[in-house]
C-alpha cells in the first residue's frame, strides 16, 4: 500500500464521525434554544431577555464566515421559532436571515477570536435584531410595538454575556479542519 491509500484508510472514518458530531450539534443545538426560548420564559419569566436562538445564528455565522450559509440557517432558525410562538410567522425568520447574513459578513473582516469583538459583535446583532423586528412590525403589520432602546441595551448587554461562554462551549465540539 501506498502511503496515501493508508492515510485514506486511517482518516476517513474519524473525519466522518467529527462531521456527524458538528450535524448533530447545528440541528440538536438550535432546537434546544427555539424550546429554551418557547417555554422556559412561561415558567422563570426573568430569562424572558434571553435569545438563544439569535445567539446560535450568529455564532454559526461567526464561525463558518459564509454569509450564503448563515443566511439559510438564520432563516430556519427563524422559521421554526416563529412557529412555535405566537408572533406572526416569518418575522423573525426575516430577522435572522438578515443577522445570519450580515454576521457572516462582518466575520470576514474582523478577527473574531477575541472575547471582547465576539462581545461587541453579539451586543450590536442582539440590537440590530430588536430594532429590524421593530420596524418590520410597524411596516409589515401596522403593530404597535413597544422598542425601549434602554431596555434593549440592557438586555444586549446580558445577551452579549452569555454569548461568551455559550460560544465557548460550542467551541469545543469545532472540527478541526
Amino acid at each position: 500500500m501506498s502511503e496515501y491509500s493508508e492515510r485514506l484508510l486511517t482518516e476517513t472514518p474519524h473525519k466522518s464521525a467529527a462531521q456527524r458530531l458538528r450535524l448533530v450539534v447545528f440541528i440538536i443545538a438550535p432546537i434546544l434554544a427555539i424550546l429554551f426560548q418557547v417555554y422556559v420564559p412561561r415558567f422563570l419569566p426573568f430569562l424572558a431577555y434571553l435569545e438563544l436562538p439569535l445567539l446560535l445564528t450568529i455564532h454559526f455565522a461567526l464561525l463558518r464566515r459564509e454569509p450564503v450559509s448563515a443566511l439559510f440557517y438564520g432563516c430556519i432558525i427563524g422559521l421554526v421559532q416563529d412557529s412555535l410562538s405566537s408572533k406572526p410567522l416569518g418575522m423573525y425568520g426575516i430577522v435572522k436571515t438578515l443577522v445570519g447574513y450580515f454576521a457572516a459578513s462582518v466575520s470576514m473582516r474582523f478577527a473574531i477570536e477575541t472575547p471582547v469583538i465576539t462581545f461587541i459583535l453579539s451586543f450590536f446583532f442582539y440590537f440590530f435584531h430588536q430594532f429590524f423586528y421593530w420596524v418590520l412590525a410597524r411596516a409589515l403589520l401596522g403593530q404597535m410595538v413597544n422598542f425601549d432602546p434602554q431596555q434593549t441595551l440592557v438586555f444586549g448587554v446580558l445577551n452579549a454575556a452569555v454569548a461568551l461562554p455559550l460560544f465557548h462551549v460550542l467551541d469545543k465540539f469545532k472540527v478541526a479542519q
